[in-house]
């Protein structure tokens, strides 16, 4: 049977280590439910103040599938006309980039570039805050329904 920090995944700090007390704050806040002071303590502690999302999951910007571009068409990242042999991704939301551009975008952040549609991320905590404002925004959405049904 494992022990209780063994089940968490936890291990013995190695000479000159020390405890990561932040991963530790953003496990309690998404644990506990608080997703306020979570979306918080997220924002703080991303390197530009919290003004961006966090990268895109490797394994779905890796999974983007390859098209070929019409003729003419420009890449919107660097504003490139599309050459025939030039590597090109679709995202989700069907707008097409040069691989390369794309790429390097979304190891910045998670969204399109043209219509901000995110992609899901590898951030545990981002999405948990993600899911969280889906569902409040569901909930809106019903009780005002659910008002205008019953007032209209």
């Amino acid at each position: 049977m494992a022990d209780y920090f063994s089940e968490l995944g936890f291990r013995p700090l190695g000479e000159g280590e020390v405890p990561d007390h932040g991963a530790h704050l953003l496990r309690l806040l998404r644990d506990s439910g608080n997703y306020d002071l979570l979306e918080m303590f997220v924002r703080l502690r991303n390197d530009d103040g919290g003004n961006s999302a966090p990268a895109a999951s490797e394994k779905v910007v890796q999974e983007l599938p390859l098209v070929q571009p019409l003729p003419k068409e420009q890449c919107s990242v660097c504003l490139k006309n599309y050459d025939e042999d030039d590597p090109c991704r679709m995202m989700p939301c069907k707008h097409k980039f040069h691989q390369n551009c794309i790429f390097t975008w979304l190891k910045q952040t998670n969204s399109c570039p043209i219509c901000r549609k995110e992609l899901p991320t590898d951030d545990p905590d981002y999405e948990a805050i993600k899911k969280h404002k889906e569902r409040e925004d569901e909930r809106k959405q019903q009780l005002e329904s659910l008002h205008n049904s019953m007032f209209s």
